[in-house]
């Protein structure tokens, strides 16, 4: 390339001719070939682009489709080399030739050199620029927060509603239950039984033991059939409601022939469903009972998470903090994930902002899940390592290779697909490990394994 194919430039006016050459002589002269890639969007920005002729596209990658967010058809204009005053700095999107033509492709370093050299007061303008930047990359984070607060919001919204469902489907059943218990009384009561009758068939119905959990569906299909029919025989026109009531609850033929004998059979309809209402009630209210216990450990978890009402810094259970956390991202870890827990009984309480804790291993643990696509086993163990707690975050997943594991903290890169993360998550969780706890966060992977393994000291030196 010659001086003269960019003297004509608008961007180098006010350059010499020596100092034209010296960039010429700094840069490589690259052909563009249409379909062809220049530069590829959030790669680091290590060469600046400077086209001559031809024409290049610039893409940003959205949803599944690669779109057109700008155009290099004018000589003189460019694209990238941020690393000359960021060392994080990135392709904010891809070149890719359209025309045949070809650029100036000169190394970020020597740009940044030649730079300092001509326009020192240049060079403070574009450090200012950065820090603009910055305060843009600090939205994008807040942005980032939002998507996990949100997410977040809906796995508890679907944690919730399952026990609450359930809750007002027993409700529901419960009332109906209720109200076949006073009718089936009202019958027995216009029957004339004796208390000396009803006394003894709720002898006979408090002999009636809870079946094991394990008994096999199967038995207690067999059993039901066997009470309709029994039923049946006996002229229960209910059979169809009661026997499968009574067959749950243990009750076998032998124990009706008793209560045939107590009752008569005139009574035996009411009496058989007074008893089998009395069992319906006792099984919806322990529904209801388990379903609401549920919701309230749901909250006391979010509480935790939280730390609503509690101070930024506190003494902290590592272990309560990772627990809430699992509940949080429960919605997540059903299926093929395996959660497995080695908490160190040696780990003491260390000083720390609880919530911003909560935060990392939101990130760790959402991540570990993600590199695992649904199959595998999450390790979440805690130990004590002198003055030290150490927390690891491990997965069954494919593992990183070692250029993923070495820039895995740098802002903005992700190799998740598109809209699944944004590519801050672990570069906040090393800012809050680092900077707000004085610790440190490392990468130990191969295939098939990944550890995140924080390392936080239990006083805070303030």
């Amino acid at each position: 390339m010659r001086v003269a194919d960019l003297r004509s430039f608008g961007l180098f006016d006010g350059l010499t001719d020596a100092q034209l050459a010296e960039l010429v002589e700094a840069g490589t002269d690259v052909p563009i070939v249409p379909g062809v890639d220049l530069f590829h969007e959030g790669e680091h920005a290590d060469f600046w682009w400077v086209l001559v002729d031809g024409g290049i596209e610039l893409l940003r990658r959205v949803g599944r489709e690669d779109n057109v967010v700008g155009r290099m058809d004018v000589p003189g204009r460019w694209a990238g080399g941020f690393r000359a005053w960021d060392e994080h700095g990135v392709y904010l999107a891809t070149g890719r030739g359209v025309t045949d033509g070809r650029v100036l492709r000169v190394p970020a370093p020597l740009l940044r050199e030649l730079s300092s050299a001509w326009f020192p007061f240049a060079g403070h303008l574009i450090e200012g620029l950065y820090g603009t930047a910055r305060r843009i990359e600090a939205t994008v984070r807040q942005r980032e927060s939002l998507v996990t607060l949100g997410t977040l919001a809906a796995g508890l919204a679907h944690e919730i509603n399952n026990p609450a469902a359930a809750a007002t489907r027993a409700v529901g059943a419960l009332e109906g239950a209720c109200g076949t218990l006073l009718s089936s009384l009202g019958k027995l009561a216009e029957g004339e039984i004796s208390a000396a009758q009803f006394t003894a068939l709720d002898a006979l119905r408090r002999e009636i033991k809870p079946l094991a959990a394990e008994v096999d569906p199967l038995d207690i299909a067999d059993q039901e059939i066997a009470l309709s029919s029994w039923l049946a025989g006996h002229g229960v026109s209910r059979d169809w409601t009661i026997a499968p009531t009574l067959a749950a609850a243990g009750v076998d033929v032998e124990w009706c022939e008793r209560a045939v004998t107590v009752l008569g059979e005139p009574a035996l309809e009411p009496g058989l469903e007074w008893v089998a209402s009395t069992f319906s009630a006792i099984t919806l209210l322990s529904e209801v009972k388990e379903s609401t216990r549920r919701i309230s450990d749901l909250v006391a978890a979010v509480r935790s998470y939280s730390q609503m009402d509690r101070a930024s810094m506190q003494h902290v259970d590592v272990t309560e903090g990772l627990e809430s956390t699992l509940v949080m991202l429960g919605h997540k870890l059903r299926d093929g994930i395996e959660v497995s827990r080695d908490y160190g009984t040696d780990v003491p309480p260390i000083d720390a902002y609880a919530g911003e804790l909560n935060q990392v291993w939101t990130n760790l643990i959402d991540n570990a899940v993600d590199a695992m696509n649904g199959i595998g086993r999450l390790q979440v163990t805690t130990r004590a390592d002198g003055d030290h707690v150490v927390i690891e975050i491990g997965d069954t997943g494919t593992g990183m290779p070692p250029e993923v594991a070495a820039r895995a903290f740098e802002a903005f890169y992700t190799t998740k697909e598109v809209g699944k993360g944004t590519g801050l998550g672990l570069d906040i969780a090393q800012r809050i490990i680092v900077e707000r706890h004085g610790g440190a966060i490392t990468i130990d992977s191969h295939p098939g394994s990944t550890i995140f393994r924080v390392r936080i000291p239990i006083q805070h030196s303030t």
